[in-house]
């Protein structure tokens, strides 16, 4: 049986995203951290916070490896980044990482990440788990093994179909009927929420199912996905549950797609993504005393 679909729209969008006070201060609407990288991708991680830094946030801390971590401060001053003598995530390196992490609202972990061993993500994730630190997982962290460890979490798992088969042990099916349907039981036996990344963006909690359908195939380019995981940790670090962000940064995402692909045809870079957030997010803003 085909469980009930919503859709995600801009009406339903506003609803999500939270109002900032006029008199916060630096820190209040988000703090977040992305660990990720590897000697290889250096780009995954710096998509990512940049993408959770448009989507309004305060500060975003960086975790990469030392070998990349020059090239990544020259992208942006407006990171913090902190070097890991190691370049992959081994059981030393996440102690680091839980003990000099701030106090977050939300960690985008996996993007380019390159794991050493199995206990190694598992003591990082439980180490930001019992800091109080809502988790996006992201490609190299979509495990089958770290599904103990997250669930009844609230945590949010970004797969595309591939790595939905490799965390799960089965297909997510080809039809959006089949999709929902797979998903929303993945989601409710492990207490997660997914977003299953395709043509059709499939969002679940085990309960509710929304699907996202604005994008465009320009977005097969490489990196559109980290900019996605950022905008969702972005959105959690705001206060906002797991369904509800996921849900609301798939569409923005999607939109951010479609918008470059309008300027610049099947030639968009996954930056240009990232320049567009403030022209889609803009509408939302709303401003409380």
């Amino acid at each position: 049986m085909t469980p009930p679909i919503d859709e995600t729209s801009a009406e339903w969008v506003a609803t999500v995203i939270p109002p900032r006070r006029s008199g916060s201060r630096k820190g209040e609407n988000g703090v977040v951290i992305v660990v990720g990288g590897s000697r290889l991708y250096h780009g995954a991680p710096f998509l990512t916070a940049m993408a959770a830094m448009r989507s309004g946030v305060d500060l975003v801390y960086l975790f990469v490896p030392e070998k990349i971590s020059v090239s990544i401060r020259a992208l942006s001053p407006s990171l913090i980044v902190n070097p890991l003598t190691d370049v992959k995530l081994t059981a030393r390196i996440s102690e680091q990482i839980v003990k000099n992490s701030p106090q977050a609202h939300a960690a985008a972990i996996g993007p380019g990440l390159s794991v050493a061993r199995e206990s190694a993500l598992t003591k990082l994730l439980n180490g930001l788990l019992e800091k109080g630190i809502k988790l996006v997982l992201d490609a190299s962290a979509l495990q089958p093994y770290v599904l103990n460890t997250i669930g009844g979490r609230d945590v949010v798992l970004t797969p595309h179909a591939g790595e939905f088969v490799r965390l799960f042990g089965t297909p997510p099916g080809n039809s959006l009927e089949d999709r929902c349907r797979t998903a929303k039981e993945m989601a409710k036996r492990h207490g997660v929420v997914i977003l299953l990344k395709g043509e059709v963006d499939v969002i679940t909690d085990g309960d509710r199912v929304m699907a996202n359908r604005t994008g465009t195939c320009a977005m097969t380019v490489g990196g559109t996905g980290d900019v996605l995981t950022g905008l969702v940790a972005g959105l959690v670090a705001k206060g906002v549950a797991g369904f509800e962000a996921a849900s609301a940064a798939a569409y923005i995402n999607g939109l951010c797609g479609e918008m470059a692909a309008a300027e610049l045809g099947l030639h968009i870079l996954p930056t240009d993504l990232i320049e567009k957030i403030p022209q889609v997010m803009k509408k939302f803003d709303k401003i409380v005393s």
